[in-house]
């Protein structure tokens, strides 16, 4: 988001977390100390690749998971950890399997930013000296407080795409030419993106919208879309109740159709957020919906540029029904 906007927290995720990150933990902790003993002398001399020759990756989240596979194809073993569609990744819980996942992988990518906390509790618990991890919060300049939907920023996955093919590389020297190829193809393949939000930036720059939850925050942003009730979402992404005034200044919006379309999170529909949803259609307000975990048969960039056309398709609605806001 902007320097206008609210700090974002990462007390969602912390709320949710709580109720079971003490005995998550404990029994990680019994897990992992139990097979780094056996293990330890391993780790010491841990290889870059696995013994069928690929490298071992764990990647937090899908969609970095694809990345990685992109870049390495059949050079690479990738292990995404959230890749649920249907699940709300605010509320996944570690195991004992996740940790041991991690702890045979030469490279490691997670979010940061407090989006995913137990992979450095993980991490933490399984040292490897061999092991290249990438916080791709680092990357790109974020913390905590920032918001952590950063797959959303256009700007995020070049970064990613850079660093893993680094670290490849360095695992896999011999195959650096491959890498660089991949790494050129995969660049290329983010422009119908970057030229997707282009043409919406130059036909709704402005426009005034609506979202339960800042998911979409920096694709809104590089949009250049009038993002409106960002108490609500914060309130909404933090799990926390938001106020009466934020709640009727949010109705007022759909009532008044003061924003061309509600955005909202399809993994975490929520009372308010089905309220919302509710008065949106009753007022007429086109909704458009988006995902933190990348669906199942598409990659990154086909996930991206659907969400987009579906956006475009709802503000073109927007426009149909009258909604108040830039016009062309």
């Amino acid at each position: 988001m902007n320097n206008k906007n609210p700090k974002w927290h990462a007390a969602r995720a912390a709320l949710r977390l709580a109720k079971y990150l003490t005995t998550v933990g404990l029994a990680l902790a019994a897990a992992l100390s139990a097979t780094l003993a056996v293990t330890e002398a391993a780790h010491a001399q841990a290889a870059p690749a696995a013994a069928n020759g690929k490298i071992p990756v764990v990647a937090a989240e899908n969609f970095y998971g694809d990345v990685v596979q992109q870049l390495g194809g059949d050079r690479v073993d990738v292990t995404s950890i959230l890749s649920n569609p249907d699940q709300d990744p605010h509320l996944f819980e570690a195991s004992p399997k996740t940790a041991r996942a991690l702890q045979h992988a030469s490279l490691v990518v997670y979010n940061g930013a407090d989006y995913d906390p137990w992979m450095a509790k993980l991490l933490a618990a399984s040292q490897n000296a061999k092991r290249t991890v990438i916080v791709v919060a680092d990357l790109v300049g974020k913390k905590s407080g920032d918001n952590p939907h950063l797959w959303y920023d256009p700007a995020t996955m070049p970064a990613v795409a850079r660093a893993v093919s680094a670290a490849l590389t360095a695992a896999d020297p011999a195959h650096k030419n491959a890498y660089d190829a991949n790494l050129a193809r995969f660049i290329e393949s983010l422009k119908p993106i970057d030229a997707k939000v282009a043409a919406l930036h130059a036909r709704y720059a402005g426009v005034p919208v609506t979202a339960t939850e800042p998911v979409f925050g920096y694709m809104s942003d590089a949009i250049g879309l009038d993002m409106r009730n960002l108490r609500f979402q914060l309130a909404t992404m933090n799990d926390t109740e938001a106020s009466a005034s934020d709640i009727a200044a949010f109705e007022r919006d759909l009532r008044e159709k003061r924003v061309r379309v509600l955005i909202y999170n399809n993994q975490a529909t929520e009372a308010l957020t089905k309220r919302m949803l509710k008065l949106a259609q009753q007022s007429h307000v086109p909704t458009m919906s988006v995902a933190e975990t990348e669906p199942a048969g598409k990659n990154y960039q086909q996930w991206m540029l659907t969400q987009l056309d579906a956006l475009g398709v709802a503000l073109a609605a927007g426009d149909n029904a009258g909604g108040k806001g830039k016009t062309q």
